[in-house]
């Protein structure tokens, strides 16, 4: 041990209350008890990045009767000394950073090089405002002092302490525990059903600081509502909502992913947790916006299922804190917290004239590709190259005429008749409206596409709700947002190979119920794209690496 560790040893004979022993952590580890005396050392890299001066820490320990080596205040005065100043500001987009003196290399040799870019244009400092944390501390373990010009808060506390008044199932607690030990950052995956939304709340209690949930649209914004009242003893002018012409911040503020992406310079300076739902949209060139503009430390996505086709999902990772937590449908339902459930998947035939025109289809369109698969196709449609968007225009008209067969109507309307006699609650995923109109019409079921009014839809929704037996038939209205009564058939007429899609809709017929089985048939055309679809989307997994 150097001269220099004896000069940084600290010790007081009184007893310390938790809060003054806080205090002393701020800057010091501690070592023990030594002869009836509690012993610290002095930490630089603590004191630094909780932005202690020699000062401050000397009023401390005299504060408190600490004894000290009567060269500490100088050798303090030398270890602390600052390497200069750094003046944080934000311009509603990004953060800037000016230093008073130049870095050279000292720059690539520090973390600020991970954080920060050089604008060489404006001769400035820059990086997002996800960052300002990480960024801040980075500055102050270095020893410079920082000044602050951006009007972010330090993770602002609720104006009182908000308790949660519900109880967490044994996985939603694990979900909970493993989102705390990931630096309270992560995302949740969870079954439709399974109260995502639940261990939020609860993860919000937890940390108690002012936060911001962003949900895809206003129905589940009022759900959030109602779920924050009945779990939390939480007043409701603390909770604010913002969209349309309503927008109030407030300690809880609920808002649109639509909303947020145009306002996220007005809501950044107010929130230290940040809670997104349905976050699979989150990697959507534009909402990517809303997490990388927000400051909020602590991050919480739910998903049933955050996989995305075209892989983004992958960029949760550094956004979000990377998939913490997961349970598949199947695995719930072994554990009883879901209903069990039975895939049941009907393969029918193309009628004569539409296998005809499907065949003709399909040859002008291999024609037209030249090989290319399809991805190719779509990027040489962007471009504007007439003979890509020719060829989409067919493969559109293929996936209609296959999905739209009547083959797979007849079989739809016989499945219906046959649950009906059963008593059976059953949802229909129809996807197209005309397809979706034309079941409803046949059957005398309630219909819900995109053109259904608010008023319109809340009045089917609690019709159906009410309703023991009946029909309610969807379009792609129905994945999300909408809180649709429980079922227990559904019937997969058209869609697409999303896994994130079936599992949505497997979880409308899941919540669990004495006795209750749920099925899900799935209608698909042999010999077409939709075998293959019918197996990609039901390969349910969750294969990511947990990364911060």
């Amino acid at each position: 041990m150097g001269l220099g560790d004896d000069i940084l040893k600290i010790r007081v004979k009184a007893w310390l209350d938790e809060e003054d022993f806080r205090r002393i952590l701020k800057f010091a580890d501690y070592l023990g008890r030594e002869e009836g005396y509690s012993v610290f050392k002095i930490n630089k890299s603590k004191a630094l990045a909780n932005g202690l001066s020699p000062d401050d820490i000397l009023d401390v320990l005299d504060q408190l009767s600490f004894e000290y080596s009567a060269e500490l205040p100088a050798y303090l005065d030398k270890m602390l000394s600052k390497s200069g100043r750094a003046i944080i500001s934000y311009d509603g987009n990004r953060l800037t950073v000016k230093f008073d003196t130049f870095l050279g290399s000292r720059f690539y040799n520090t973390p600020l090089r991970n954080i920060l870019r050089y604008n060489r244009r404006e001769r400035i400092f820059e990086t997002e405002p996800y960052r300002y944390y990480e960024l801040k501390k980075a500055l102050s373990s270095l020893g410079f002092a920082v000044e602050d010009l951006t009007g972010f808060s330090e993770v602002p506390k609720l104006p009182r302490d908000v308790e949660f008044r519900g109880t967490l199932r044994e996985y939603q607690k694990e979900a909970l525990t493993a989102w705390i030990r990931n630096d309270y950052r992560g995302v949740i995956a969870l079954p439709t059903g399974s109260g995502k939304t639940v261990v939020a709340i609860a993860a919000l209690t937890h940390v108690n600081v002012k936060t911001l949930i962003v949900a895809f649209t206003k129905e589940q914004l009022y759900q959030w509502k109602r779920a924050l009242i009945d779990f939390t003893n939480v007043d409701e002018v603390y909770i604010g909502m913002y969209f349309s012409e309503e927008k109030r911040i407030a300690p809880i503020t609920l808002t649109t992913y639509q909303t947020a992406f145009r306002h996220t310079s007005k809501l950044a300076p107010y929130f230290g947790l940040l809670i997104i739902d349905e976050v699979h949209h989150l990697p959507a060139d534009k909402f990517k916006h809303i997490a990388v503009s927000l400051p909020a430390p602590k991050r919480l996505g739910l998903s049933a299922t955050p996989y995305r086709e075209d892989g983004k999902h992958l960029e949760l990772f550094p956004l979000m804190g990377g998939i913490v937590y997961s349970k598949t449908p199947q695995e719930l339902a072994e554990l009883g917290y879901l209903a069990s459930y039975e895939v049941i998947t009907i393969k029918v035939s193309l009628k004569p004239n539409e296998r005809k025109r499907y065949l003709e289809l399909k040859k002008k369109y291999r024609e037209l590709v030249n090989g290319a698969d399809f991805n190719e196709v779509l990027e040489a449609a962007r471009r504007g190259d007439r003979r890509a968007i020719e060829a989409l225009k067919i493969h559109s008209e293929i996936k209609q005429l296959v999905q739209k067969s009547q083959a797979k109507f007849d079989k739809t309307i016989e499945i219906i008749e046959d649950e009906l006699k059963r008593g059976a609650k059953i949802i229909v995923f129809a996807h197209y409206v005309d397809l979706a109109k034309k079941i409803a019409e046949a059957v005398g079921g309630y219909l819900l596409t995109g053109e259904t009014d608010n008023r319109r839809r809340r009045l089917i929704l609690e019709t159906f709700r009410n309703t023991r037996s009946g029909v309610l038939v969807v379009t792609t209205v129905g994945d999300e947002g909408l809180d649709i009564p429980d079922a227990n058939v559904g019937i997969l007429v058209a869609g697409t190979g999303s896994r994130r899609q079936f599992i949505q809709r497997l979880g409308r017929l899941l919540r669990p119920q004495p006795g209750k089985k749920a099925i899900l048939y799935e209608i698909i055309v042999k010999g077409t794209s939709e075998e293959l679809h019918s197996r990609k989307r039901k390969t349910i997994n969750f294969e990511f690496d947990v990364g911060k």
